[in-house]
């Protein structure tokens, strides 16, 4: 039979093992929330003309490669294409539809589909659906873009 300070011991132990994992869990959860309002951020931002977000939300040694371009693009790439692309539509709307974000450490995956709608020259509106796999890196800034891949279906 135990002794009664040993089993007051493995008590202890096992409440800090509980307050710990729970702990994790909550940073966990305020991370991949932190997470999803970058990724919401760039889209408000995207829509709104505000061309500033790829300065202030991709890491330095960002790369992505969407589906429309013949090979990843660094951040001066990104700037460069994201100015042409401003005045070839307009995006009016969209909507975002998170599937899993996980977070190690400092750096998180996120998956996503979306649904946007945007506006060409001529005024003719159109929809199109997709999907995103989102890297970001935590920064003395908070969360940037590393990298990401996808791009309408």
């Amino acid at each position: 039979m135990m002794q009664a300070g040993k089993v007051a011991a493995l008590i202890a132990a096992f409440g800090a093992l509980a307050w710990q994992a729970t702990a994790v869990a909550q940073e966990s959860g305020n991370d991949q929330a932190d997470v999803w309002a970058v990724i919401e951020g760039q889209w408000n931002a995207e829509e709104s003309g505000d061309n500033d977000w790829i300065d202030e939300l991709l890491a330095e040694e960002f790369v992505g490669w969407d589906k429309d371009s013949p090979a990843p693009r660094n951040r001066a790439s990104t700037r460069m294409w994201d100015r042409v692309m401003d005045g070839a539509s307009k995006q009016k709307g969209h909507e975002l539809y998170p599937l899993s974000i996980i977070v190690r450490g400092d750096v998180a995956i996120a998956h996503y589909l979306y649904t946007s709608a945007s506006e060409d020259q001529d005024g003719k509106l159109r929809t199109e659906n997709g999907r995103y796999t989102d890297i970001l890196v935590r920064t003395d800034d908070g969360w940037k873009f590393l990298a990401w891949h996808g791009g309408k279906d």
